[in-house]
C-alpha cells in the first residue's frame, strides 16, 4: 500500500520546496523515462512535488485546479507502466494533463502556464511530441483513441493506446458512439475510466447514478478484499494476471448482473483506488497485457491534496489566481460592474418569474453561464443536461414545439457541438428558442480550443435566424427581453467578462429587430462596430476628429442578422470610407456581412474589415497582448483605418456634408 503523507510531511514538503532546502525529484525528470527509474518509495514524495507546483502556479495563474490534483497518481502510474513516446495517451479534454507536463519535459515553461510564452492549460500536439492528440471539449478521447488503436492494428504495430476519461464524458453522445464501436474495430484498447463523480458541475443524470452505484456495489469490494487478503497470507508473487482481480470478474459475471461496460465488449475491473500507487500500477500492468478492450473504473477525489479545492469542487474547476489556504479569488476593485453572464443570469430570473415558460438549459455549466441563480431561485424551470449541447438544443426544441419558451446558455466555442440541431430541429421549424452565448470572442488563457471567434460565419449562413451582440449590459438585458418575444430562433453573442458599467434600466426595451444605433455622426469615415469593438472604435473616432480633423462616424451594429440594409445603403452612398470592427475571424464575419450587402445593392463603397486573421489564434495572458501579436493593438487599428483613407486620396471631400446626406442614396 502507498504511504499516505501526513499533514506535517505535506508542509515539510512545501516548506523544502520554496526554500530549494533539498533537490527536488521532479528538477530530475527531464523525460517520462525518469520516472521509471525512481524507487517506489520515492514516489508518494513525488506525487507532492507535483501537488505543490500545480498550487502554486495555478494560484498566479489560475487553472484547471481540482482536475489535475486528482489525477497525480494515475498520471505517475501511467508514466512507470507505459512509455508516452511510443504508447499514444489520449486524454479527454486535456485540462487534465498537468502533471502529464510535469513529467514530460515541461517544467520550465509551466511557470506561465496559460500565459503567453508558457504551456498551454491544454495538451496540443505542437507542444510536445509525448501528446499523442490535442483536446479541449470533453467527449473526444474514445472517439479519437478507438482510431489510433485501428491505426495500429492495420500497420501492424504494437503500441497500447490508452483513452483517459473523465465520468462527465459517459454523458457525451460522442463517448457512447465510440463505445458502441470498440469491439467492432479492434481487440486492443485500454480505457480508463477517472470517476470523480463531477464534470465541472456535479454530474447529473442515468449514467452519472449508474457509475455511482457500480464504484459502490459491496459484491465487487467484499471479493475485492477477500482475495487480497487471501493472496498475502500465502506471500506469493502476483501473476502476470492478478487472480484476485480475474476472481472479482468471474464472481461480478456469477453474482451480479453484467455491468454496462462488459455488455459493450470490454473486460471491467474495478473500482480501482486511483490514490493508490501500487493498485494503480497493478491493475495497469495487467491491463497492458489484455488482448481485448479493458476498462479500469478509477475512483479519484477532485482536488485531492488542496482542502479548499476538495470542499468547493466546481468552484475549483477552472478558478483564476486564488490564495491556496483560503480558498479566495482575487477580488475585482471595488465599483468593477458585473461579468456579463451575472447580468444575463439575473435577467433570466427576473423574467422567468413573470412567466412560467421561460425555461433555462444549460450543458454542465450553471455557474459559468450565469444559469446558477435560476436553478436556486426557481430550480422547476432550469435544466442541467450534462456535457450533452447536442441533447440540450434537441431538448429545447421539443419545449419550444410545446409552446415554452426554453432559453439554452452555452459557450460559443461549444454551441459548435450542436450545429446539426440548431438547423434540422431549431430553425427549419422555426422554434423560439433563445440562445445565449457567454464567450463570444476571446478566451486568452484558455486558447484556441475555447476562443468564441466562429459563431457568427456558422449562425449566418442560417436561414430565418436573429443574431445580436449589445453593447454594455442594458443592452443585454433588452436583447434577451426582445428575443424572448420573437416567433423563431435568436442568438445573442456577449464576451467573457465585466460589463462596462452602464445602469440597467428599470423596464427593459424591446429593439426593432435589424435596426441598428448611431452612437457618433460622420462624413468622413464611418465604424460600423460590435459590442466590445465600439469602445475602440469610439476611440478612434475622436483621435481622428482631434489629430487629423477627420468627421468619423460610430455605429452600433446591434444585429448582424438582419442587418440594417436601410441605414447600411445611406451612409454608403456620401461616405468615402466603411470600417467594421468585430471581435471574430474576418471569413464569414460581421464585415463579410456588410461586403454582401453592398455588393448586393451594387454599391461599391470602400470597405475597411478588423477582425481576427484566418487562423487559429493561440493562448496568451490577456486579450491585449494577443491583439498586439495580430496587429489589433490600438495604434495599428489607429494606423490601418488612417492608412486606408489616405489611399482613398479623398482628403476632406466630403467636410462640407452633413448627416441629414445620408437621407438619400445611389446604393439601392
Amino acid at each position: 500500500m502507498t504511504h499516505i503523507l501526513t499533514a506535517d510531511e505535506m508542509t515539510l514538503g512545501r516548506a523544502c520546496a520554496a526554500s530549494g532546502a533539498e533537490t527536488m525529484l521532479l528538477d530530475g525528470i527531464a523525460q517520462p523515462g525518469a520516472v521509471k527509474a525512481l524507487a517506489p518509495s520515492q514516489l508518494p514524495r513525488l506525487a507532492q512535488e507535483i501537488r505543490d507546483k500545480i498550487i502554486a502556479v495555478t494560484s498566479e495563474n489560475g487553472g484547471h485546479v481540482g482536475p489535475n490534483l486528482g489525477v497525480v497518481e494515475l498520471t505517475i502510474a501511467l508514466h512507470r507502466v507505459f512509455d508516452s513516446s511510443a504508447d499514444r495517451f489520449v486524454f479527454d479534454v486535456s485540462h487534465q494533463g498537468y502533471a502529464h507536463k510535469l513529467l514530460t519535459g515541461r517544467g520550465d515553461t509551466f511557470a506561465k502556464l496559460r500565459r503567453t510564452g508558457g504551456a498551454s492549460g491544454f495538451l496540443s500536439r505542437a507542444e510536445s511530441p509525448h501528446d499523442a492528440y490535442g483536446a479541449g471539449h470533453a467527449g473526444t478521447a474514445l472517439s479519437a483513441a478507438l482510431g489510433m488503436a485501428t491505426a495500429r492494428d492495420l500497420r501492424g504495430s504494437k503500441e497500447h493506446v490508452l483513452a483517459i476519461c473523465g465520468d462527465g464524458a459517459f454523458t457525451c453522445g460522442i463517448t457512447m458512439e465510440a463505445l458502441n464501436n470498440v469491439v467492432a474495430c479492434t481487440r486492443r484498447l485500454i480505457v480508463i475510466l477517472n470517476d470523480n463523480e463531477w464534470s465541472i458541475a456535479r454530474n447529473v443524470g442515468a449514467m452519472a447514478q449508474y457509475l455511482g452505484r457500480l464504484g459502490t456495489r459491496p459484491t465487487f469490494n467484499r471479493i475485492h478484499r477477500k482475495w487480497r487478503r487471501f493472496f498475502a497470507a500465502l506471500a506469493l508473487a502476483p501473476a502476470p494476471r492478478p487472480p484476485r482481480e480475474n476472481r472479482r470478474g468471474e464472481a461480478k459475471d456469477i453474482s451480479v448482473d453484467s455491468n454496462l461496460f462488459e455488455n459493450f465488449g470490454f473486460r471491467y475491473f474495478g473500482p480501482i483506488d486511483g490514490h493508490d500507487l501500487d493498485e494503480l500500477r497493478e491493475n495497469l500492468e495487467w491491463a497492458r497485457l489484455e488482448e481485448r478492450p479493458v476498462l479500469l473504473h478509477v475512483l479519484t477525489k477532485k482536488g485531492n491534496g488542496l482542502a479548499v479545492a476538495r470542499n468547493a469542487p466546481e468552484t475549483f474547476h477552472g478558478p483564476g489566481a486564488f490564495n491556496p489556504t483560503t480558498g479566495e479569488s482575487r477580488k475585482p476593485a471595488p465599483g468593477s460592474p458585473p461579468g456579463y453572464q451575472h447580468v444575463f443570469g439575473r435577467a433570466l430570473v427576473r423574467f422567468a418569474r413573470a412567466n412560467a415558460k421561460i425555461i433555462g438549459i444549460t450543458g454542465a455549466m450553471p455557474a459559468g453561464t450565469g444559469l446558477s441563480a435560476l436553478a436556486a431561485e426557481l430550480p422547476r424551470q432550469f435544466f442541467d443536461v450534462g456535457i450533452a449541447e447536442e441533447h440540450a438544443v434537441l431538448f429545447a426544441a421539443g419545449l419550444a414545439s410545446q409552446g415554452m419558451r426554453p432559453v439554452c446558455a452555452i459557450y460559443s466555442t461549444f454551441l459548435q457541438r450542436a450545429y446539426d440541431p440548431i438547423i434540422h430541429d431549431v430553425a427549419l421549424q422555426s422554434l423560439p428558442v433563445t440562445f445565449c452565448l457567454d464567450r463570444a470572442g476571446l478566451s486568452p488563457n484558455d486558447g484556441p480550443t475555447h476562443h468564441g471567434l466562429f459563431d457568427l460565419a456558422y449562425l449566418r449562413c442560417v436561414p430565418g435566424v436573429v443574431i445580436m451582440q449589445p453593447k454594455d449590459e442594458d443592452e443585454l438585458v433588452d436583447m434577451l427581453y426582445t428575443s424572448l418575444q420573437l416567433n423563431g430562433p435568436a442568438f445573442i453573442r456577449y464576451p467573457r467578462g465585466a460589463g462596462v458599467g452602464v445602469k440597467i434600466k428599470s423596464e427593459p426595451a424591446i429593439l426593432p429587430v435589424g435596426r441598428a444605433e448611431i452612437l457618433r455622426a460622420g462624413f468622413d469615415i464611418v465604424i460600423w462596430a460590435l459590442g466590445p469593438m465600439l469602445a475602440e472604435a469610439s476611440r478612434i473616432a475622436a483621435r481622428l476628429a482631434l489629430e487629423e480633423h477627420l468627421s468619423v462616424g460610430v455605429v452600433n451594429a446591434r444585429f448582424v442578422k438582419p442587418l440594417d440594409r436601410a441605414l447600411l445603403l445611406r451612409q454608403a452612398a456620401v461616405v468615402p470610407l466603411l470600417v467594421t470592427m468585430e471581435d471574430h475571424v474576418l471569413e464569414g464575419g460581421f464585415g463579410s456581412a456588410v461586403l454582401e450587402a453592398l455588393q448586393a445593392a451594387d454599391c461599391r463603397a470602400a470597405v475597411e474589415r478588423i477582425g481576427w486573421p484566418d487562423k487559429f489564434i493561440e493562448h496568451g495572458s490577456n486579450a491585449d497582448e494577443l491583439r498586439a501579436v495580430h496587429g489589433l493593438a490600438p495604434g495599428d487599428l489607429y494606423r490601418r483605418v488612417l492608412d486606408r483613407w489616405r489611399c482613398l486620396g479623398a482628403g476632406r471631400a466630403g467636410a462640407e456634408s452633413s448627416d441629414s446626406q445620408f437621407q438619400s442614396s445611389s446604393c439601392q
